[in-house]
């Protein structure tokens, strides 16, 4: 592995990512039963999940430009400072509005964050290797999606939950603070600007329509996982009989799944073609979704939980190496800001819908609805099959013989 990725500045984002992977997880494992246990409906907890999605989508976009203004090392350091303040300031809040508005810093601190490392990997990363290197980047967060929730069930045992936003914050700010002082001044800030103005950009939609099979999976990603992360525990609670405690763990199974298999998925996808490896992935993962409906164990529950990490949660490495293969280095910046402003649409529309089936017609409808977003994405595959590389040149291979 050492061999394949010798700049150190590629470990020294794994190392920073899998800080930011713990404080997510230690605070997303327990936001939806600290919003519960305080009275907020699961409306509410569903429309509090679009506001984080709307300081997503708010600066998705413009994330790109000020990675060209102040380089990906200032844009990452300085959002995760702020997602650091935010986090922190959570279990002060008990009414809806504030605890909204820090939802939505939270949001557009951790997008910019998302787009500042994952430029600096693209444009660090060989032409030959971005999946490989793009799956050690989910490898290290999904690392902290495990250990998160494990540290917020210790904390949980002695301490009110509060701590585990503290918990969360210190971990942040620990990861700005060793960004600042080890990463070097990256590639993809000052140096991309230059080349853009040396020659005629890219238009945004024109970059759009090269990475939309990339943009269309990360949005199915983005409504499943933050629909799935708020809703399923507290269908286990609801429909399965499960104790709210023993559904903390759910996280670190899912993430377990994205360990173990995202490595994997990624040497797939630059061997046979991303495209056609995030297809398989979808058609395994919607068979999963439709088996927490039909499970009662909760043992057997949990594998399918992993299954479904190790291939939904992979596809997203996969489909960020794709629009890595198809714009230009000079463009990434403005690819990884459309790409995730996709994924934060996703995690806006997810959880209102979700709350909505929830409420109305069960957990059961909830989880069959999410399987159709894959059914939908699986169709897009082989209708848009020639927007990956691979497929071209597999296609040029067999017209050429």
């Amino acid at each position: 592995m050492g061999k394949r990725i010798t700049d150190p500045n590629i470990w020294r984002v794994y190392i920073a990512t899998f800080l930011l992977g713990l404080a997510y997880g230690v605070a997303l494992s327990v936001i939806a039963i600290y919003l519960d246990q305080r009275g907020f409906s699961k409306s509410d907890i569903g429309s509090l999940a679009a506001w984080f999605a709307g300081g997503i989508v708010s600066l998705a976009i413009p994330a790109g430009a000020l990675i060209r203004r102040f380089s990906a090392k200032g844009v990452v350091v300085g959002a995760l400072f702020a997602y650091a303040a935010a986090i922190g300031i959570f279990p002060l809040l008990d009414s809806y509005y504030p605890i909204g508005v820090v939802r939505f810093i939270d949001g557009a601190a951790s997008v910019c964050t998302w787009v500042a490392l994952e430029t600096i990997l693209l444009a660090r990363a060989g032409s030959t290797n971005k999946a490989f290197v793009t799956s050690l980047y989910a490898v290290a967060l999904a690392m902290g999606y495990i250990a998160g929730p494990i540290v917020a069930r210790i904390l949980a045992a002695g301490l009110p939950l509060e701590a585990a936003f503290v918990t969360a914050s210190v971990v942040a700010l620990i990861g700005g603070i060793f960004l600042s002082l080890r990463l070097e001044r990256d590639k993809g800030g000052a140096h991309l600007e230059a080349e853009t103005q040396a020659s005629a950009p890219t238009g945004s939609m024109k970059i759009l329509w090269r990475i939309k099979t990339s943009c269309i999976a990360t949005f199915a990603y983005g409504y499943f996982q933050a629909s799935v992360v708020l809703f399923l525990p507290l269908f286990l609670v609801a429909d399965k009989g499960i104790a709210a405690e023993q559904t903390i763990l759910i996280p670190a199974f899912f993430a377990g799944g994205m360990v173990l298999f995202s490595n994997y998925a990624g040497r797939l996808g630059d061997r046979h073609g991303h495209l056609k490896v995030m297809r398989v992935l979808s058609i395994v993962g919607m068979w999963m979704i439709l088996g927490f409906v039909f499970l009662d164990s909760f043992a057997m529950m949990c594998v399918a939980v992993f299954v479904a990490g190790a291939t939904l949660a992979a596809i997203s490495p996969v489909s960020l190496a794709l629009q890595g293969m198809i714009v230009e280095p000079r463009d990434y910046s403005r690819g990884t800001g459309l790409y995730n402003a996709f994924y934060a649409a996703g995690m806006l529309m997810g959880p209102p819908v979700s709350s909505r089936l929830f409420e109305h017609w069960g957990g059961a409808a909830m989880l069959y609805h999410l399987a159709a977003i894959w059914v939908v994405f699986i169709v897009i595959t082989f209708v848009f099959r020639r927007d990956d590389p691979h497929h071209r040149a597999a296609t040029a291979a067999l017209g050429a013989a």
